[in-house]
């Protein structure tokens, strides 16, 4: 008997912050990892150099969606960084297309990086595409749980 397993065929991503749902986008592009690397050479050791590890990376993420009413909270989000800003949680959920969650990254210290608009262009007729930009610090990691 073949088990039922989620695949991420025709998904879409949710956007949670601590003080707000941003929505559904349709691709998430920079959600990762890296470790930084330090190379060190030892005197008299020719056959290699090591391969310190140093401190994690994190690349920006971004997330792009045809244009809509949840447009509105991302500018409300960005409208309120001119009066100061607290860094929060953000959640990024994997759904199927009937809305079941396959995967989810809680991320620390999201900060809001940039957002582009649509390009409206009536010479070239094609779907309104906006796209958002976030910086964190890193997963959340749950001890003990």
């Amino acid at each position: 008997m073949l088990e039922d397993v989620d695949t991420a065929v025709s998904v879409r991503y949710t956007l949670a912050l601590d003080h707000a749902d941003l929505g559904t986008f349709a691709t998430c592009e920079g959600l990762g990892c890296e470790v930084v690397i330090e190379s060190r050479e030892e005197g008299g050791n020719n056959a290699f150099v090591w391969q310190l590890p140093t401190r994690l990376k994190y690349p920006n993420i971004t997330l792009t969606r045809p244009l809509g009413k949840d447009t509105e909270k991302i500018a409300k989000w960005f409208a309120g960084i001119a009066t100061g800003y607290t860094r929060c949680t953000g959640i990024i959920e994997v759904m199927t297309s009937n809305g079941r969650k396959i995967a989810g990254w809680e991320l620390y210290d999201v900060v809001p990086v940039r957002w582009k608009g649509p390009s409206l262009n009536p010479d070239q007729p094609k779907v309104i595409m906006e796209s958002l930009e976030i910086a964190h610090h890193g997963f959340v990691s749950k001890m003990g749980g």
